[in-house]
């Protein structure tokens, strides 16, 4: 079973990317803020949300993608330790969208010490109702995914094979698939988690 949003690219980047901000702190720690633009955009076209996008969702240059992160900024702005909670991440989002007038959109928390079997149920079905998930990764054990810790970035896919369960992760304008178990089993006691979108 295999489960694949429709993504929009950027001139043939996949979503955005923070190295294409101007600031030295957003291009180092900006990737709360793309993974909120992007979300923005997609549910501009994928779930007939309106006015959370201030441009062209159809047409995304990529100048305009830079101006529309640098609105979120102000309210995921990179602080000295990051977005480094889920709850900071909602806090700050949902101030945007009311500041937008979208009320529909629901935001909550799925900690990152939630058990295997649970949270691959709650992957699958949000993303078999068409919801990007932003993930965020704090330290992991093992380096070969030190490009993702202390990250945010978003799962946009899930596919089942016998016992393994792969996620697809959208970030740095691309996409790669990895065995959920290993992402979500950092090794570390303290934890990221997902975020998960209710209400439309």
């Amino acid at each position: 079973m295999k489960v694949e949003l429709s993504f929009f690219e950027i001139e043939e980047s996949l979503g955005g990317q923070q190295i294409w901000f101007p600031s030295y702190m957003m291009r180092l720690g900006g990737c709360a803020t793309v993974t909120a633009c992007d979300c923005c955009i997609y549910f501009e076209l994928y779930k007939n949300l309106h006015g959370i996008y201030p441009f062209d969702a159809k047409n995304i240059s990529k100048a305009d993608y830079i101006n529309f992160a640098a609105e979120m900024k102000k309210y995921l702005c990179p602080r000295w330790h990051g977005i480094d909670t889920l709850n900071l991440y909602i806090e700050q989002f949902e101030k945007f969208l009311c500041d937008a007038g979208e009320t529909k959109l629901k935001l909550s928390a799925w900690d990152g010490d939630k058990d295997f079997k649970s949270t691959h149920l709650i992957l699958k079905y949000q993303l078999d109702n068409g919801f990007p998930i932003p993930f965020l990764m704090l330290e992991h054990i093992n380096p070969t995914v030190k490009k993702y810790t202390w990250h945010w970035f978003l799962l946009t896919g899930c596919e089942i094979n016998g016992e393994d369960f792969y996620v697809k992760v959208t970030s740095y304008g691309v996409a790669k698939w990895f065995n959920f178990d290993f992402l979500w089993y950092t090794g570390f006691r303290r934890k990221g988690g997902l975020i998960v979108f209710s209400g439309i």
